[in-house]
């Protein structure tokens, strides 16, 4: 409710503004650019916002999962986070209009990142740490989501649109419906998107039970039998895989002689279906599987809520020293609860049932822009403070209530050098982080949890650079060196988180004292066009230091063995003390994994050429690219969930209104894995896409959409993915899509 009052609060103001308006075309720009470049190369994508509106609904990790480099760790179809060269997390940040989308999904590999793609202008994604010379960057990269809900410039016909959606594999639909226009010199914008998906089919056989996965790795002579022991019904879809989000903004803007002042309202509402969830406790016979079985028709879910009320503007000074102000403020409340839902059961009156879990952010964030560009070069300095609350509260509460406050100051220089394009970026953030880690301790007669707090407080800063340096070699080919240093402070789950994670099936402990990484980074890209034919290729090696991964504990049973292989005498004594030290944690059925830090090394590639041909009355495009990511450890380990080598040819035929698009994801089987991973095998994902648009009609268009994802219906993992075996991706999708605009 304090938003809608901000919202008329400002209104209000705005009628107080005496203004002239200035209507201007202006070109599509890297709103997330810092520094102005002329020419965008890569590492950086500038996706249309059609490619977003044609295709079919998914998460944000999905939709952009075919680009070079960039890919997904799903856990179901509505939790999709992206992944940039190998890394993710707190290394990749979500943004929203050039400002960090504050949600909870850096506390759960089953959150999702909360973004409307609803009627978005473009979608920015830049490549590893040069990122910082675009925004708030960090070592793996930024996703920037870009609409007009704040315009900065006016509209000069009223707009509505109108759309529908179905897809077969969910059996789910999605209506949507956006209004632009302007209301007595105000820009007034205003979305609202509704989306039911229910559980999505698989291929059959494509569920791999957790049973037959314990016995096939831990009992080899016993295999077949309780593979045929457990085995379930293949219920051909995955249970608890559903999703519904309701998404709905508002936003008003006056754009002057002086600039621009707007505000903006996004609220995004779903409930989605967890289909995975660990247990953490064995049954009083030992077996582990036994309250898995138990609640096998447990319905787990989450439904979230965000709401966020944004300021931004422009004010033209035209002063001797700063040209002009860009300001932003945003408002940020967001919870994300966790429920279960028992299946009534006449014999299980004794059966407790977990409360839900609350995770909730809220979060304050400012920023200046200053532009002190003169003739010869382009220069910004920028200004940006946030100060941000996480909390975990009730039954799986795994961390303890955690602020961190944010001050950053950067310098950026872009400067045309005669044969020579350089641009530069220098960051310095002040950051403090303020937690506490609660120590468990058991009541051995009661059964009772309790423990010792110990609190924390880091306050600290890190120092980063990049340099780019782009020179055109012929007239066709140009060549780009980046060289960038980025420090990362850890982030408060990092630092303070101390519990059971049921997501990942593990008992997760942070680390409050460990130190910042830093990542230095090299890349050379190289682009050819020639009009008909261009090719593309990139190389990059990033070392970090202190590298902070999640690492699982060694088998203690195989650790054991091998002790009692030595001292047999003892076999019994110490088998019992072992199972002693399991009950005091009382978590005997998670894997037990520690945030540690050893010096890393991540390198790899992206190639892409491709062929334009006249066909018809239209054109014919072809293309091949590949990435690959190789990331292992100081000591030679591979690091955990590093997505394999991919090749991706592409098929786009246009002409006149009509698009059709073929293209074939072919993932390699991946054996670099790390601790306690296994091998998942190769895949191939066959997608397409035909659009076709029909004017004609009065001042409107009609634009209608076939698509079909998964032809081959291939059983297919995402290596990535903490429950890729459980979890397996959508089996054949066919879907229809209109949009109507008039």
């Amino acid at each position: 409710m304090k938003k809608f009052l901000n919202a008329i609060i400002v209104l209000i103001a705005f009628h107080s503004i005496n203004i002239t308006s200035q209507d201007e075309v202006q070109e599509i720009v890297v709103t997330s650019a810092f520094i102005d470049t002329s020419e965008i190369n890569n590492p950086l994508y500038v996706i249309d916002g059609a490619e977003f509106s044609d295709g079919a609904t998914t998460s944000l990790g999905d939709a952009i999962d075919e680009y070079l480099g960039l890919s997904i760790a799903d856990y179901g179809s509505a939790v999709g986070q992206p992944i940039i060269r190998g890394m993710s997390g707190p290394r990749v940040k979500i943004l929203k209009n050039g400002v960090v989308n504050r949600d909870v999904s850096g506390l759960g590999v089953d959150h999702l990142n909360d973004v409307d793609l609803n009627d978005i202008s473009q979608v920015e994604i830049v490549k590893g740490p040069s990122s910082l010379l675009y925004a708030n960057g960090t070592i793996g990269g930024i996703i920037n989501v870009v609409d007009d809900l704040i315009s900065t410039k006016n509209f000069e016909i009223p707009e509505v649109s109108v759309g529908y959606e179905s897809q077969s594999v969910n059996d789910g639909n999605s209506e949507f419906v956006n209004l632009k226009g302007n209301v007595g010199g105000f820009n007034v914008n205003f979305g609202y998107k509704n989306t039911d998906f229910g559980n999505y089919d698989v291929p059959s056989g494509a569920v791999i039970h957790s049973e037959e996965e314990h016995h096939d790795e831990d009992d080899h002579d016993e295999d077949e039998h309780h593979e045929d022991e457990h085995s379930e019904e293949d219920l051909g879809y995955i249970n608890n895989s559903d999703f519904a989000v309701e998404a709905t903004k508002f936003g008003v803007s006056k754009v002057t002689d002086w600039g621009y002042i707007g505000f903006g309202i996004d609220n995004l509402e779903s409930v989605y279906g967890i289909p995975f969830h660990g247990d953490e406790h064995e049954d009083e016979h030992g077996d582990e599987h036994g309250d898995e079985e138990e609640h096998g028709e447990e319905r787990i879910f989450s439904t979230t809520d965000s709401e966020t009320f944004s300021i931004r503007g422009s004010y033209n000074v035209n002063g001797n020293l700063v040209n002009k102000v860009d300001f932003t403020y945003r408002d940020s409340d967001y919870s994300l609860t966790e429920g279960h839902e028992e299946e009534e059961h006449e014999e299980e009156e004794d059966h407790e049932e977990l409360g839900p879990t609350v995770f909730m952010n809220e979060a304050v964030e400012y920023g200046a822009t200053f532009d002190i560009s003169n003739d010869s070069s382009t220069q910004k300095v920028v200004v940006n403070f946030v100060d941000e609350d996480n909390s975990i509260v009730g039954e799986e509460a795994f961390m303890n209530p955690a602020n961190s406050k944010e001050f950053t100051i950067g310098y950026y220089l872009s400067k045309d050098l005669g044969i020579y394009d350089l641009d530069v970026g220098f960051r310095h953030d002040q950051i403090e982080r303020s937690g506490s880690v609660t120590e468990e301790e058991h009541d051995d007669d009661h059964g009772d949890e309790h423990g010792e707090v110990d609190y924390y407080n880091i306050d600290d800063s890190t120092n980063s650079f990049a340099v780019t340096l782009g020179r055109s070699l012929t007239d066709n080919l140009g060549i780009s060196l980046g060289y960038a240093s980025v420090e990362r402070l850890p982030s408060s789950i990092e630092l303070f988180m101390n519990g059971p994670h049921m997501a990942t099936g593990r008992f997760e402990v942070g680390d409050p004292n460990l130190n910042s990484e830093t990542s230095n980074n090299f890349d050379i890209t190289f682009n050819f066009d020639n009009g008909d034919f261009y090719a593309y290729a990139s190389f990059y090696i990033t070392d970090v230091d202190n590298y902070i991964a999640l690492i699982d504990e060694e088998d203690d049973h195989m650790d054991e063995d091998e002790h009692h292989e030595d001292e047999d005498d003892h076999h019994e004594e110490e088998g019992e003390h072992h199972e002693d030290e399991h009950d005091d944690h009382g978590h005997g059925n998670l894997i037990h994994a520690n945030y540690m830090q050893e010096d890393a090394e991540f390198d790899g590639y992206e190639i892409e050429i491709g062929r334009s041909f006249d066909l018809g009355s239209g054109e014919l495009a072809l293309s091949f690219g590949r990435d690959v990511v190789n990331a292992e450890f100081a000591d030679g380990h591979y690091i955990p969930r590093i997505n394999p080598a991919r090749n991706i040819y592409s098929l786009v035929y246009t002409q006149d209104d009509l698009l059709f698009k073929l293209m074939l994801k072919d993932v390699e089987k991946q054996n670099d894995i790390g601790e306690g991973e296994t091998a998942t095998d190769a895949y191939q994902m066959l997608n397409t896409r035909l659009t076709k648009t029909f004017n004609g009609m009065g001042e409107g268009e009609l634009k209608v959409s076939l698509f079909a994802n998964n032809l081959l219906d291939e059983v297919a993992r995402n290596h990535s993915s903490f429950v890729k075996n459980e979890v397996p991706l959508p089996g054949r999708n066919y879907g229809l899509k209109f949009n109507l605009t008039f």
